[in-house]
C-alpha cells in the first residue's frame, strides 16, 4: 500500500488564514505561498522557495557581508539588515517561516538562569513571530550537536517551546550527501506544522520508519504515550516527534530519497589562479606528513601529520566528498590533491559544494567568500523538506502500525 499523501497546487490566502493543501484547486493556481527568512545568511532558504515557486516578501540578517551578498542576488521583497529583536514589529504575515537557528543566545541565558530559560534570545523573538502570525509551517535548521550540547538541554528548551505553540514537531538529521552535493554536512532539519491531529511524518517514508519495531509504532501512534521534554535522556535520537510539551523519537538508519552521490573530482574547476596552489612552507611539510589513503564518511584522507590531530595539516583526496565546510579561519586552507597539485579549494568551488550558484558570493573577498558559504545551509536540503510540506507529502503514523506486516 502506498501510504503518502501529496496534493497539488499552492496558494496565498488573506492574513492570519492557514494555507492548507486541500483548498480549492482553482483557487490554488491563482495564489502563491508567502515566506519570511530569518538568519538569512547568502539565502540558502531563499534560493529553495525561489526554485519552488514561493514568495519571500521579508528576510533579515545583522552580518554585513551576508547582506550585501543577498540582496545581489534577490531583488524582490523586503530585506532588513538589523539586529531582529529590534524589527519584531514590523514583519508582515506570511504561511512559511525559515531560519537557520540560532543556538548561541541559550549559552548567554544560562550564565543567569539556565538554558531552560530562553527569555530574551534570538530563539525567543523566533517563537514571538510564530505566536504573533501562526504561520502555517515552518523549518528551523542547526548543526549536529544541537542534539547532545548540554545532555540535550538546548534541544529540550528549543521543544519545549515551539510545541507549546500548537505546532506539531518533527526533526530529522540530513545530511547534504544525499542531496546531490559531494560533501558530508549533517544538520538537523525542525519543521513544524499546523492542522496536525494525528501523528505524521514528513520527513520519512514508509521505508525508513521499516526500521521501527512494531511495539514502538504503537508507542509513536499515540501521543498521550509520549514522555515529558524534561524527562529527556543526554543525547536525542536523529528523528523524533513532537507536541504539546511531549516528544518520541528513534534512530534511523535509511534515507530513501537519497540522489545519487557526487564526488569531488566532479565538481572541480579545471584552470584555477595559482594563488590557490600550496606555499613552499606547506610542501615541506608534506616531507614529514604521513600517508593515510582512507576515507571517513566519505571524505578521502589522502596525508596526515605524524603524531598529529586527525584533521592536523591533512591533505584531502577528491575521489570522495568535501569534509564539512565551516565558517571557521582555520578551515578555509584546508588542502587537496587535486592530480599532480597541491592547493586548497575555491569560493567557486565552495558554492558547488553548498548547490549554489558559481557566482553567488562575489562582491566580498575571496577570504570573506569561505565563510559566507560555509555558514549556509544547502539549498537543495531544505528545498527537499520545504517541498515535502507545501505538496502535503507525508507518512500517517497510525497507518503504518496498522500495516507493519506489509515490510
Amino acid at each position: 500500500m502506498y501510504l503518502e499523501s501529496k496534493a497539488s497546487a499552492l496558494g496565498t490566502l488573506p492574513k492570519l488564514k492557514l494555507w492548507t493543501p486541500n483548498d480549492n484547486k482553482d483557487i490554488c493556481k491563482k495564489m502563491t505561498i508567502k515566506a519570511v527568512e530569518l538568519f538569512a545568511g547568502i539565502g540558502g532558504f531563499r534560493f529553495a522557495c525561489d526554485q519552488l515557486g514561493i514568495k519571500t516578501i521579508w528576510a533579515n540578517d545583522i552580518d554585513d557581508n551576508a547582506s550585501k551578498i543577498y540582496q545581489k542576488n534577490f531583488n524582490s521583497g523586503t530585506f532588513v539588515q538589523d539586529d531582529i529583536i529590534k524589527q519584531l514589529d514590523s514583519i508582515p504575515n506570511h504561511h512559511l517561516l525559515t531560519a537557520g537557528l540560532p543556538c548561541q543566545p541559550f549559552s548567554s541565558a544560562g550564565k543567569k538562569k539556565g538554558i531552560s530559560d530562553p527569555r530574551g534570545t534570538f530563539f525567543e523573538s523566533l517563537v514571538q513571530i510564530l505566536k504573533t502570525h501562526s504561520p502555517t509551517f515552518f523549518v528551523l535548521e542547526n548543526v549536529k550537536r544541537l542534539l547532545s550540547m548540554a545532555k540535550g538541554q538546548h534541544f529540550a528548551t528549543i521543544l519545549d517551546r515551539l510545541s507549546s505553540l500548537d505546532y506539531f514537531i518533527e526533526w530529522r538529521l540530513l545530511n547534504a550527501i544525499d542531496f546531490g552535493l559531494p560533501q558530508h554536512r549533517e544538520r538537523i532539519i525542525i519543521v513544524g506544522t499546523k492542522n496536525n491531529v494525528q501523528p505524521k511524518s514528513f520527513l520519512c517514508s514508509h521505508r525508513d520508519i521499516s526500521v521501527i519495531s512494531k511495539n514502538q509504532l504503537n508507542q509513536i501512534a499515540g501521543v498521550d504515550r509520549w514522555a515529558n521534554i524534561i524527562k529527556h535522556e543526554d543525547k536525542f535520537p536523529n528523528w523524533g516527534l513532537s507536541y504539546h510539551n511531549k516528544f518520541i523519537g528513534d534512530h534511523l538508519t535509511a534515507f530513501s530519497a537519497a540522489q545519487k552521490s557526487v564526488r569531488l573530482k566532479e565538481i572541480i574547476q579545471k584552470k584555477v589562479d595559482p594563488a590557490f596552489d600550496f606555499t613552499r612552507e606547506t610542501l615541506t611539510r608534506l616531507k614529514s606528513s604521513q600517508r593515510v589513503e582512507k576515507y571517513y564518511n566519505g571524505v578521502e584522507i589522502v596525508y596526515n601529520q605524524k603524531g598529529g590531530a586527525r584533521m592536523g595539516y591533512t591533505i584531502y583526496g577528491v575521489r570522495g566528498v568535501a569534509p564539512t565546510l565551516t565558517s571557521s579561519t582555520s578551515r578555509h586552507y584546508e588542502r587537496y590533491q587535486i592530480g599532480s597539485q597541491y592547493r586548497r579549494l575555491t569560493p567557486i568551488e565552495y558554492a558547488r559544494i553548498q548547490g549554489f550558484p558559481d557566482n553567488h558570493c562575489e562582491g566580498v573577498s575571496v577570504y570573506d567568500q569561505y565563510a559566507l558559504y560555509g555558514n549556509a545551509v544547502p539549498p537543495p536540503m531544505v528545498k527537499w523538506v520545504i517541498n515535502r510540506l507545501i505538496t502535503n507529502q507525508f507518512i500517517n503514523i497510525n497507518d503504518l502500525n496498522n500495516q507493519k506486516e506489509l515490510f
